[in-house]
C-alpha cells in the first residue's frame, strides 16, 4: 500500500502526505453486488486514520480536522468504509479518494463572512412584498357587521 497523497487547496498549499504506515486497511463481505463471489470474496474495505497521532498533519490542521469532523469520528479515529464495487481493488481506491477528500475540505479555513447592510431597494422590495401579502390575507377574511 503507498501513502495517501492529498491534493493542495486552502489550508494545505503543498498538500498532504499521510503515510502508508498510519493507515489501518481491514476487508470483510460485502453486502453489495456481487452474485455467488460476494460470499466468498472480502471485497468491503474499512479504511481508518488516527487524526490525534497523524504526521501528515500540523497542530493547526490537526485542531480544525478535528472539529469539523467530530460527527464522523470515533474518539480520533476516522473510518472510511467503501462497498460500492465488486472488487476489493476498486473499493480501495474509492476508499483512499473519499478519505483524501475528506481531509481536503476539512483542513480549508472557514470562510469568514463580511457583514453587510441590506441595500435601499432589497428593503423597498420587501416592504412591498409584506405590503402585497398583508393585502391577501384582508381579502380573505369574512365581511365586517358594518
Amino acid at each position: 500500500m503507498n501513502d495517501l497523497q492529498v491534493a493542495p487547496g486552502p489550508g494545505a498549499p503543498r498538500g498532504l502526505r499521510v503515510p502508508a504506515s498510519e493507515l489501518l486497511e481491514q476487508f470483510s463481505h460485502s453486502s453489495g453486488p456481487g452474485g455467488q463471489g460476494v460470499n466468498t470474496t472480502d471485497s468491503r474495505v474499512q479504511l481508518s486514520l488516527d487524526l490525534a497521532t497523524t504526521t501528515a498533519l500540523d497542530e493547526v490542521q490537526r485542531d480544525r480536522v478535528i472539529s469539523r469532523l467530530s460527527t464522523k469520528l470515533a474518539g480520533t479515529v476516522l473510518t472510511i468504509t467503501a462497498t460500492e464495487q465488486r472488487s476489493q481493488r476498486q473499493n480501495r481506491r474509492a476508499a483512499r479518494e473519499r478519505l483524501a477528500t475528506l481531509l481536503r475540505e476539512a483542513v480549508a479555513p472557514p470562510v469568514v463572512r463580511r457583514a453587510t447592510r441590506p441595500t435601499k431597494g432589497s428593503k423597498r422590495r420587501r416592504l412591498e412584498a409584506k405590503r402585497r401579502r398583508a393585502g391577501l390575507k384582508q381579502s380573505r377574511r369574512a365581511p365586517g357587521t358594518e
